[in-house]
């Protein structure tokens, strides 16, 4: 007999032998049959439905952390994971059990392995991961059960699996280019899809946006839209300690003296969009200041700009697409203001290499390159070689996460060192590092 454990990780390898999350087809027929058959689990609790390009994770995972800081029970979906799959479900603010999901799996593996047969007959491919986790997760939380979910797409937005729920907030945070291959090659291209989450009856939130952006999502609007910088809007954001110090004007609330301790002022723009939600999912009503303030002093984004060492400054962030590089450049100045900064990256094959490269070797002195495991990462020295065209200044190549990384802060000393490029090289960083403290232990 098996462990919970080692049935877990057959439940993940079942789910990952199907087609990956980043082959998203454009469908959503299959989702909609799991649902169904499993009676519409996504309906039994309201939704707050996030898309964007950067910004995502944090933004949901600060509108998860208020509502349970008002007492309700929380249901989250976010991806990709860092060190656990388990990451990805989030019930009450914690990575949902092995037990629940395993059980869950179970219960319905037969209503999957139907969906499958019938889609063959119709010589339609088989459901892929991200469907499968997708009703999965529905049908889960419903049997929490849940007050309320807040889901984050997979990829884009009117095609994703996701967009079976409908969101009575729908949340969208900055837009810029990345999937091009699936999502389009224009800024406006991809709004278009993302804006598809946009149902009926919802509400819309928006971090400020390109105008052509804004004016896809303002068209798509059925009821309400509120614009940052508009409807509400970021009054200021300072640096404090390792955390961010800011105020909002809400659509409703005024919130002054704000304090989170996650680092950015991007992210304090992704929290004035967090709050923004809120109120409109409360109906139009301010959020209490005690509330807030707990649940804000008590949010976290691993991953983001995390400190994992301060004498030397190690900083981990996950920016994985020239509009996350950029806004990570900033982040340096704006917090840390190093005098010299080393990096120790990696990338996968199919983001803009050539745009990132570019970001990269303007904002850091020396550079370490690696790479991630799987089937989409670059390989390091083409990475590495992309990077030295654009002018980088590459000290070294080294395939194995664990001496790069060790090379990369020994070449950093007591300077400033970032590892970045992509959220898989951060989530393997994470957890060598979680491997090296319990070894220590």
């Amino acid at each position: 007999m098996s462990s919970i454990a080692e049935r877990m990780a057959e439940v993940v390898q079942e789910l990952y032998a199907r087609k990956p999350e980043n082959q998203m087809r454009p469908r959503l027929e299959p989702t909609r049959l799991a649902v169904e058959l499993m009676g519409n689990p996504q309906h039994a609790y309201p939704v707050i439905h996030l898309t964007g390009t950067n910004g995502k994770t944090s933004t949901a995972r600060i509108i998860e952390r208020i509502l349970r800081e008002m007492g309700l029970r929380t249901g989250r979906v976010t991806s990709p994971h860092l060190i656990s799959f388990n990451e990805r479900i989030s019930l009450d603010g914690d990575p949902v059990s092995d037990e629940v999901f395993v059980e869950n799996y179970e219960q319905n593996k037969p209503l999957l392995d139907l969906i499958d047969a019938q889609l063959a007959e119709q010589s339609e491919a088989p459901l892929t991961f991200f469907e499968a986790f997708t009703a999965l997760s529905f049908q889960l939380f419903a049997d929490a059960p849940i007050d309320v979910l807040v889901l984050e797409v997979g990829i884009g937005g009117e095609w994703d699996s996701t967009n079976v729920a409908d969101g009575e907030v729908a949340v969208f945070t900055s837009i810029d280019l990345d999937h091009t291959k699936t999502l389009g090659d224009t800024v406006e291209e991809i709004a278009q899809t993302k804006a598809g989450i946009i149902k009926d009856k919802s509400v819309v939130v928006s971090s400020a946006q390109w105008e052509s952006v804004e004016e896809i999502i303002r068209s798509r609007a059925k009821q309400d839209y509120h614009f940052a910088g508009q409807s509400f809007e970021l009054l200021g954001a300072q640096p404090d300690g390792y955390g961010t110090r800011f105020s909002v004007r809400g659509i409703v609330g005024s919130y002054p003296d704000l304090w989170m301790p996650i680092i950015g002022e991007h992210q304090a723009e992704n929290a004035a969009t967090a709050i923004a939600a809120i109120e409109m999912f409360l109906g139009g009503r301010a959020i209490a200041d005690e509330v807030l303030r707990s649940a804000l002093a008590d949010s976290l984004s691993p991953g983001r700009l995390q400190v994992v060492s301060k004498e030397p400054l190690i900083v981990l962030d996950g920016a994985h697409n020239p509009a996350g590089l950029r806004s990570l450049r900033r982040s340096i100045q704006w917090h840390f203001k190093p005098e010299r900064t080393v990096a120790l990256v990696a990338m996968l094959s199919d983001k803009d290499i050539v745009s990132a490269a570019s970001v990269l070797a303007e904002t850091f002195d020396d550079l370490i390159v690696t790479e991630v495991e799987g089937p989409r990462a670059l390989a390091a020295d083409e990475l590495a070689e992309v990077l030295r065209a654009k002018g980088a200044n590459v000290v070294d190549v080294d395939v194995a996460i664990p001496s790069a990384y060790k090379k990369a802060s020994r070449l950093a000393g007591e300077d400033a060192m970032f590892v970045t490029g992509s959220l898989y090289l951060v989530g393997a960083v994470l957890e060598m590092l979680q491997e090296e403290l319990d070894e220590e232990d």
